[in-house]
Protein backbone atom coordinates (compact mmCIF):
# COMPACT_ATOMS: atom_id res chain seq x y z
CA UNK A 1 0.00 0.00 0.00
CA UNK A 2 1.79 3.07 -0.89
CA UNK A 3 2.36 5.54 1.43
CA UNK A 4 0.51 9.01 1.86
CA UNK A 5 2.96 11.68 2.38
CA UNK A 6 1.14 14.29 5.32
CA UNK A 7 0.16 17.23 4.75
CA UNK A 8 2.72 19.69 6.15
CA UNK A 9 1.90 21.57 9.13
CA UNK A 10 2.06 25.33 9.41
CA UNK A 11 3.16 26.44 12.53
CA UNK A 12 0.71 29.23 14.42
CA UNK A 13 3.11 31.79 14.32
CA UNK A 14 3.23 31.64 10.83
CA UNK A 15 -0.18 31.71 10.23
CA UNK A 16 -0.66 35.69 10.92
CA UNK A 17 -2.12 37.41 13.51
CA UNK A 18 -5.55 36.66 14.49
CA UNK A 19 -8.12 38.84 14.39
CA UNK A 20 -10.80 38.36 17.69
CA UNK A 21 -13.42 40.58 18.48
CA UNK A 22 -13.05 43.18 21.52
CA UNK A 23 -15.13 41.44 24.20
CA UNK A 24 -18.68 43.23 24.51
CA UNK A 25 -18.22 45.32 21.37
CA UNK A 26 -20.68 44.90 18.84
CA UNK A 27 -20.67 46.71 15.29
CA UNK A 28 -22.02 50.28 15.32
CA UNK A 29 -25.65 51.17 15.07
CA UNK A 30 -26.61 54.17 12.67
CA UNK A 31 -27.98 56.97 14.95
CA UNK A 32 -31.38 57.79 13.76
CA UNK A 33 -31.60 61.65 12.37
CA UNK A 34 -34.24 63.60 14.42
CA UNK A 35 -36.54 64.72 12.50
CA UNK A 36 -38.72 68.78 13.03
CA UNK A 37 -40.56 69.32 15.92
CA UNK A 38 -43.66 67.81 16.25
CA UNK A 39 -46.35 70.39 15.92
CA UNK A 40 -49.46 68.37 17.51
CA UNK A 41 -49.62 69.98 20.51
CA UNK A 42 -49.90 73.86 19.39
CA UNK A 43 -49.61 76.91 22.03
CA UNK A 44 -53.06 77.65 23.31
CA UNK A 45 -52.39 80.74 21.67
CA UNK A 46 -52.24 79.89 18.36
CA UNK A 47 -55.09 77.08 17.96
CA UNK A 48 -55.00 75.67 14.31
CA UNK A 49 -52.14 78.08 13.24
CA UNK A 50 -48.91 76.42 11.19
CA UNK A 51 -45.64 76.34 13.13
CA UNK A 52 -44.62 79.95 11.83
CA UNK A 53 -45.96 83.31 12.05
CA UNK A 54 -45.22 86.37 10.39
CA UNK A 55 -43.54 88.67 12.76
CA UNK A 56 -45.22 91.68 13.56
CA UNK A 57 -44.05 95.01 11.87
CA UNK A 58 -42.10 96.29 14.90
CA UNK A 59 -38.95 94.96 16.97
CA UNK A 60 -40.70 92.42 19.41
CA UNK A 61 -39.74 92.40 23.09
CA UNK A 62 -36.85 91.01 24.65
CA UNK A 63 -37.98 89.96 27.99
CA UNK A 64 -35.85 88.36 30.85
CA UNK A 65 -37.42 84.83 31.23
CA UNK A 66 -38.90 84.69 35.21
CA UNK A 67 -38.85 81.84 37.60
CA UNK A 68 -42.36 79.94 37.53
CA UNK A 69 -45.04 81.49 39.43
CA UNK A 70 -46.66 78.74 41.81
CA UNK A 71 -50.48 77.42 40.30
CA UNK A 72 -53.12 79.84 41.44
CA UNK A 73 -51.21 81.45 43.50
CA UNK A 74 -50.92 85.97 43.28
CA UNK A 75 -47.56 86.70 43.59
CA UNK A 76 -46.89 89.64 46.00
CA UNK A 77 -44.44 92.06 43.65
CA UNK A 78 -43.19 95.88 43.29
CA UNK A 79 -45.77 97.41 41.12
CA UNK A 80 -43.26 100.04 40.14
CA UNK A 81 -40.88 97.62 38.65
CA UNK A 82 -43.07 96.59 36.03
CA UNK A 83 -41.90 97.50 32.50
CA UNK A 84 -44.04 98.46 29.90
CA UNK A 85 -42.85 97.38 25.83
CA UNK A 86 -44.96 99.07 23.02
CA UNK A 87 -45.46 96.67 19.68
CA UNK A 88 -46.84 98.58 17.36
CA UNK A 89 -49.43 96.57 14.83
CA UNK A 90 -52.39 97.61 13.13
CA UNK A 91 -56.26 96.61 14.95
CA UNK A 92 -56.39 93.82 12.43
CA UNK A 93 -52.85 92.41 13.41
CA UNK A 94 -52.32 93.07 16.94
CA UNK A 95 -53.99 89.79 17.88
CA UNK A 96 -51.12 88.01 15.58
CA UNK A 97 -48.18 90.60 17.43
CA UNK A 98 -49.59 89.52 20.79
CA UNK A 99 -49.08 85.49 20.29
CA UNK A 100 -45.43 86.72 18.53
CA UNK A 101 -44.82 88.15 21.75
CA UNK A 102 -46.04 85.16 23.60
CA UNK A 103 -43.93 82.69 21.95
CA UNK A 104 -40.58 84.90 22.69
CA UNK A 105 -41.49 84.91 26.03
CA UNK A 106 -42.44 80.92 26.75
CA UNK A 107 -39.27 80.54 24.58
CA UNK A 108 -37.25 82.88 26.69
CA UNK A 109 -38.61 80.88 29.55
CA UNK A 110 -41.42 82.45 31.01
CA UNK A 111 -43.81 79.69 32.99
CA UNK A 112 -47.54 79.65 31.08
CA UNK A 113 -48.81 80.50 34.09
CA UNK A 114 -46.95 83.38 34.75
CA UNK A 115 -48.80 85.14 31.41
CA UNK A 116 -52.33 86.39 30.55
CA UNK A 117 -53.22 87.92 27.32
CA UNK A 118 -56.21 90.44 26.85
CA UNK A 119 -58.14 91.70 24.08
CA UNK A 120 -59.81 94.85 23.46
CA UNK A 121 -62.38 94.09 20.78
CA UNK A 122 -63.55 90.22 19.56
CA UNK A 123 -61.97 87.12 21.75
CA UNK A 124 -58.91 85.84 20.99
CA UNK A 125 -58.95 82.68 19.11
CA UNK A 126 -58.34 80.27 21.88
CA UNK A 127 -60.93 81.93 24.23
CA UNK A 128 -63.77 81.61 21.27
CA UNK A 129 -63.24 77.49 21.54
CA UNK A 130 -62.98 76.83 25.38
CA UNK A 131 -66.05 79.50 25.65
CA UNK A 132 -67.41 76.80 23.30
CA UNK A 133 -67.50 74.12 26.12
CA UNK A 134 -69.10 76.46 28.43
CA UNK A 135 -67.91 79.22 31.28
CA UNK A 136 -67.10 77.27 33.53
CA UNK A 137 -64.58 74.78 32.13
CA UNK A 138 -63.30 78.28 30.48
CA UNK A 139 -62.77 80.08 33.92
CA UNK A 140 -61.44 76.79 35.58
CA UNK A 141 -58.53 76.66 33.21
CA UNK A 142 -58.17 80.41 34.35
CA UNK A 143 -58.25 79.32 38.39
CA UNK A 144 -55.44 76.75 37.65
CA UNK A 145 -53.18 79.04 36.97
CA UNK A 146 -51.14 76.49 34.91
CA UNK A 147 -51.42 78.05 31.21
CA UNK A 148 -51.54 81.09 29.47
CA UNK A 149 -55.30 82.32 29.84
CA UNK A 150 -56.68 84.58 26.98
CA UNK A 151 -59.91 87.04 27.77
CA UNK A 152 -60.98 89.87 26.67
CA UNK A 153 -60.35 93.57 28.39
CA UNK A 154 -64.27 93.76 29.93
CA UNK A 155 -63.34 90.48 31.60
CA UNK A 156 -59.78 91.94 33.51
CA UNK A 157 -61.19 92.68 36.86
CA UNK A 158 -62.34 88.41 37.25
CA UNK A 159 -58.27 87.43 36.11
CA UNK A 160 -55.95 87.44 38.55
CA UNK A 161 -52.86 89.48 38.32
CA UNK A 162 -49.77 87.99 37.07
CA UNK A 163 -46.31 88.39 36.27
CA UNK A 164 -47.18 89.58 32.40
CA UNK A 165 -50.00 90.78 30.58
CA UNK A 166 -50.03 91.37 27.09
CA UNK A 167 -53.04 93.72 25.69
CA UNK A 168 -53.58 92.83 21.82
CA UNK A 169 -55.86 96.05 21.10
CA UNK A 170 -57.80 94.54 18.21
CA UNK A 171 -60.47 97.54 17.74
CA UNK A 172 -61.40 100.71 18.85
CA UNK A 173 -60.05 101.72 22.65
CA UNK A 174 -63.27 102.78 24.29
CA UNK A 175 -63.50 104.83 27.59
CA UNK A 176 -64.24 100.96 29.35
CA UNK A 177 -61.21 99.33 27.23
CA UNK A 178 -58.83 102.52 28.14
CA UNK A 179 -59.24 102.36 31.68
CA UNK A 180 -58.88 98.74 31.92
CA UNK A 181 -55.40 98.78 29.85
CA UNK A 182 -54.08 101.70 31.91
CA UNK A 183 -55.19 98.94 35.21
CA UNK A 184 -53.10 96.17 33.61
CA UNK A 185 -50.05 98.38 33.58
CA UNK A 186 -50.65 98.72 37.42
CA UNK A 187 -51.86 94.66 37.70
CA UNK A 188 -48.69 93.19 35.84
CA UNK A 189 -46.74 92.18 37.94
CA UNK A 190 -43.59 92.44 35.95
CA UNK A 191 -44.13 93.54 31.98
CA UNK A 192 -46.91 94.75 30.25
CA UNK A 193 -46.58 94.42 26.79
CA UNK A 194 -48.94 96.29 24.69
CA UNK A 195 -49.64 95.75 20.91
CA UNK A 196 -51.46 97.90 18.68
CA UNK A 197 -52.09 101.91 17.42
CA UNK A 198 -49.20 103.25 19.55
CA UNK A 199 -51.29 106.75 19.71
CA UNK A 200 -54.04 105.05 21.40
CA UNK A 201 -52.09 103.23 23.46
CA UNK A 202 -50.49 106.45 24.32
CA UNK A 203 -53.43 108.14 24.63
CA UNK A 204 -55.06 105.52 26.90
CA UNK A 205 -52.06 105.53 29.13
CA UNK A 206 -51.87 108.77 30.00
CA UNK A 207 -48.59 109.07 28.87
CA UNK A 208 -45.49 108.40 25.73
CA UNK A 209 -44.30 105.07 25.68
Amino acid sequence: MPLIPEEPQIPESAQGPRVTPAAGRTAPTPRPVPGPRSAATPRPGSPGRGPARPAPPAPRPHPTPAAPAAAGRKQAVDRSAAQLQLIPAPAGGAVDAADEAVDLLLDSGRAPGDILVLTTADQHPWAAHELSFGEAAYWAQHDAGDDVFFARTVNAGRCASRSVVVVAVNGDLDDSAARALSDMRERAGELLVACGDPQKINSALGAGV
